[in-house]
Order: C-alpha cells, then structure tokens, then sequence
C-alpha cells in the first residue's frame, strides 16, 4: 500500500509540520503505518494521495492525535509542529496550538443547528467579539450556511454538512487544518466549490492544509 504527498508552492524552506518515520499500531498488535515521513511547509496546500485502505486518515489522525480513541498509537517516530514535539499531546492541546482536523465523513452534531455547530467549533476562545468575528468569517466564506444557518444539520445537503464541518474548524482560529476526504459523497460541482474555498482560505488566511484524498 503507498501513498503520495503532493504540495503547492511553500513560503519557506523549513518544515512546518514534520512527520518522521512514524509507526502506527492499533490495538497492540496490527500495524497500519511504517515508516511514513513528510513535511509540510507553512502556507502550503499538501495532499496526501492513496488508495483506500493506504493509511491516508491513520496519518491524519497520529497528527491531531485522534487514534487514542481508536485504541491506535505512534509507537516509533516523532511528529513536529513549528520544531516542537506534538505526538504525545491531546487533542485539545493540538485544537489550542491550531492544529485542527475536519474528520472524514464531516461528522456534524445532527439534532443541532448550522450555526450550534459552527459555535461548537470555538470552545477554546473566550472573547466574545472574536468568536462572532469569526461566525462572520465563515459565512463571509461559505453564505449558503448562513441561509442555513438555523436549519438542523441531519436535514442539510452533504455539501452543506462539509462546509460546516470546514467552517466549523476555522471557529478555533486554526494554523493547521487536516482535512480527511473533503469530496467524499459529493457532486463534482460540490466538490468544485469547497476546493475553491480552501484555496482561497489558504491564500487570504494563510491557513495551511494537509488533505488526504
């Protein structure tokens, strides 16, 4: 199984975010990852290229160190944010640090509304004028959530569930943005669109993007 990194032009040459001959093991005993490095530079868009079944969301997810809750672990390697060390931290260090990821199958909350979800995204900011600074953000980004903005997410267009699972991650203020599978289940002028979006994202926010596809 391989995969393939492919990244846009960086605006430095010292890596961003590192990955260094990381191993993966779930449950103790089945190796999923082995020996997979990359760098990505800071203000660069990175996508991680496979086949399913390659590692691609396992490489993700030792970065924002979500495997814990799938009883994986980095058992070899490091992993570096900005020259430091980030494999051992929490998820909710990472979210404070900015590095944020938008899982695979957008994972909105359901029975709540598209701005309840959005707001969910800012639970590590306590400035009310930065938080509905940011809500403004988003919808300036993605408009079609704010006409949906008090519409129950289970009852929106997968699209829509994608862009406020985007939305939602740029709520935290993020450095970093892990995006799994962004055009999964959608029309190709869906998927058209939310790539814009991250273009644009990248290039007016400098919000760097490692994606897997």
């Amino acid at each position: 199984m391989t995969m393939t990194a492919t990244a846009s032009a960086a605006t430095q040459a010292s890596p961003y975010l590192s990955i260094n001959n990381v191993e993966v093991i779930y449950d103790h005993v089945i190796l999923v990852l082995k020996g997979v490095s990359l760098q990505v530079e800071k203000g660069s868009i990175v996508a991680l290229l496979g086949a399913n079944g390659a590692g691609k969301s396992t490489t993700l997810k030792s970065i924002s160190n979500l495997l814990r809750a799938e009883r994986g672990d980095v058992t070899k390697g490091s992993i570096e944010f900005k020259g430091n060390r980030i494999d051992q931290m929490t998820p909710n260090d990472l979210v404070r640090r900015g590095v944020i990821q938008v899982m695979e199958g957008r994972h909105c909350f359901g029975h709540l509304t598209i701005e309840e979800n959005l707001l969910t995204g800012s639970y590590t900011r306590k400035d009310k004028g930065e938080i509905a600074a940011n809500l403004d953000k988003v919808y300036n980004y993605f408009p079609r959530l704010k006409t949906r903005r008090t519409s129950q997410a289970a009852y929106t267009s997968g699209g829509e569930q994608q862009m406020c699972a985007i939305g939602r991650a740029l709520m935290a203020n993020p450095s970093v943005v892990l995006l799994d599978e962004p055009s999964m289940g959608l029309a190709p002028q869906i998927v058209e669109e939310v790539f814009e979006i991250v273009k644009d994202l990248n290039q007016k926010e400098k919000v760097t993007f490692l994606l897997a596809e």
